[in-house]
């Protein structure tokens, strides 16, 4: 039995990572809060835990509902594609138009900074209609090739998630000596609306 449970876990690892170290919108805000160190613990919590859920159901075999159900990722593209579009707008404005002393000095986490990304996060997940496709549809389908052992393939992905996303926002700090200067920022924000609003316009185009 542990001959078959560590190359199915490996596979769901392997598999899960390779669907998720894309750079896209939710990549590119979990680096950015990383690089600020502001709310990172819920962020990854969040994006872990967001994953662990879709791997779940989808490991479950929800994927013949969503296929089944074309009309809900329609909807999700729609709003996910206006939402991208308008933080990428706002991570426009930043980079064009800095506050003075926008540095890259470890900033205070309030309440309202919390709540914002949290509630960011969470919108840049669950308004992602390829979240679905990967994670229910996708890792649900190449599971259910395991047999009795499709939830340690599942398992090992959503291992997978938790190391990505841990790494990513706790990694990034290391990078906070060189983005020490506003300019360096500016920088930042401009990859970040680029990258926003390309994945925004192309979600829409695809939805439409």
């Amino acid at each position: 039995m542990t001959s078959s449970f560590v190359p199915a876990a490996a596979a769901g690892f392997g598999t899960g990572l390779s669907l998720i170290v894309a750079i896209g919108a939710q990549n590119a805000f979990v680096l950015r809060q990383g690089i600020r160190r502001q709310a990172v613990l819920a962020v990854v919590g969040i994006c872990a835990l967001s994953d662990a859920v879709l791997i779940a159901l989808g490991v479950a075999g929800l994927g013949a509902v969503v296929t089944a159900w074309p009309a809900a990722l329609t909807l999700v593209g729609l709003a996910g594609g206006a939402f991208l579009l308008c933080y990428g707008t706002l991570a426009a404005v930043r980079a064009l138009r800095p506050a003075d002393g926008e540095g890259m000095s470890t900033r205070g986490t309030t309440t309202g900074s919390v709540r914002t990304a949290v509630l960011t996060c969470l919108a840049l997940t669950w308004l992602n209609p390829h979240v679905y496709l990967d994670t229910v549809l996708m890792l649900g389908s190449i599971s259910a090739e395991r047999g009795s052992l499709r939830w340690v393939f599942g398992l090992g992905a959503v291992l997978a998630s938790l190391v990505w996303f841990a790494g990513l926002g706790y990694g990034a700090r290391l990078l906070s000596g060189v983005l020490a200067r506003p300019t360096a920022w500016r920088v930042v924000d401009s990859l970040v609306a680029v990258t926003m609003l390309a994945m925004g316009a192309m979600l829409l185009l695809r939805t439409l």
